[in-house]
């Protein structure tokens, strides 16, 4: 498919590379599925070498895997790399949660619920894809309101597989509701100037993900990366 607008001269890789990152980590582009220079680059309207130049950022970030006699592949998620993101994540969301409860004020509280009721209502109408994105402004806006935004520019860095591997639990029954419900006990503490308990609530949250990367990598095995 033709994109209505053509990236030129250095935008080019940076457009592709940002579409692209997308579609791997919001499982448009399953895993195992190859990926075409040649079609990306009809898409776009540009050569192949911004393609080329964007596939070989994501080969970096191990997004996709570069066979020289086979092709590029959209990689799988890898398992055993999931638990040390998870926890790297964790810890620093609990500093800005900590940190968010002592320095809050009422308007910032007022866009945090504004975007936990974003949540409620992309859940009632069954919109993963709206979920997912004010889940990720959910936690941005708490760094924010620690101080911090960088913090979560960080974690982005991080979480790419982790991304990819939520994506994978919104679909299961419940699941989204609960979501909401592990967001509100972090929102209360931070609405009652609660470090520690803004803290906890956070870290039960993101431990969440931890417990259930055995159950959802059985449910859907084609997508996971088995550890030999």
């Amino acid at each position: 498919m033709r994109r209505s607008t053509r990236p030129r001269g250095t935008r080019a890789s940076s457009q592709i590379y940002s579409d692209l990152r997308t579609e791997l980590v919001s499982l448009v582009r399953r895993p195992g599925e190859i990926i075409s220079e040649s079609q990306i680059a009809t898409a776009y309207g540009v050569s192949r070498t911004p393609v080329r130049e964007a596939i070989l950022k994501l080969a970096d970030e191990g997004l996709v895997e570069i066979f020289p006699q086979s092709g590029i592949f959209v990689s799988r998620i890898p398992v055993a790399a999931l638990p040390e993101a998870i926890i790297i994540r964790k810890a620093l969301e609990e500093t800005t949660a900590r940190m968010a409860a002592e320095r809050v004020t009422s308007s910032q509280l007022l866009n945090l619920h504004a975007v936990l009721e974003r949540q409620r209502e992309a859940s009632a109408a069954k919109h993963r894809e709206a979920f997912h994105q004010a889940d990720e402004l959910f936690h941005a806006t708490i760094a924010e309101i620690a101080g911090y935004p960088g913090i979560w520019t960080l974690i982005q860095q991080v979480k790419v597989h982790v991304d990819r591997y939520r994506r994978l639990t919104l679909p299961q029954a419940g699941r989204m509701a609960e979501v909401i419900a592990e967001h509100e006990p972090i929102l209360a503490a931070i609405e009652a100037r609660d470090p520690n308990g803004a803290r906890l609530a956070m870290a039960r949250h993101l431990e969440r993900l931890l417990s259930d990367i055995s159950e959802i990598q059985m449910i859907n095995p084609e997508f996971f990366d088995q550890p030999t």
